[in-house]
């Protein structure tokens, strides 16, 4: 079965998922990197443009990769085999191959942390490595 996601329901399923999950995927040993510059720009530029507004990380990681920015997740513990960086298109592309069943639950606001870290790796590994 092959389900069809527009772009903005990846992002928001992304985003979601770095909301819950993402402190639970860094326990594997991996950390997510980005240059700290990149992040103060969309950072600011979020801030200017919805003024008043609280904006939160989340909210910084996926203006990043709107901004044209990656998103690295960094392997400490297995000599940086399971490194990987994303874009934006990533994201676009990856999201609707996750798991049907965690997918599903994602698209029904059913999700769990469990179910953010299956969206999170099948995006940045394309499959589940950790857990």
């Amino acid at each position: 079965m092959e389900i069809k996601l527009t772009t903005t329901e990846s992002e928001e399923i992304f985003h979601t998922a770095l909301c819950n999950a993402l402190g639970y995927v860094q326990e594997y040993g991996i950390e997510l990197d980005f240059f700290k510059q990149d992040y103060e720009r969309a950072s600011s530029a979020l801030k200017q443009e919805n003024p008043g507004t609280q904006i939160c990380y989340e909210d910084v990681l996926l203006r990043l990769l709107k901004d044209g920015k990656e998103l690295t997740m960094v392997d400490h513990e297995c000599d940086g085999e399971y490194t990987r960086s994303i874009s934006i298109k990533d994201v676009h592309e990856r999201v609707s191959k996750t798991p049907i069943r965690h997918l599903m639950d994602m698209i029904n606001e059913d999700g769990d942390a469990v179910t953010s870290d299956v969206v999170l790796q099948t995006v940045f590994f394309e499959d589940v490595i950790f857990g």
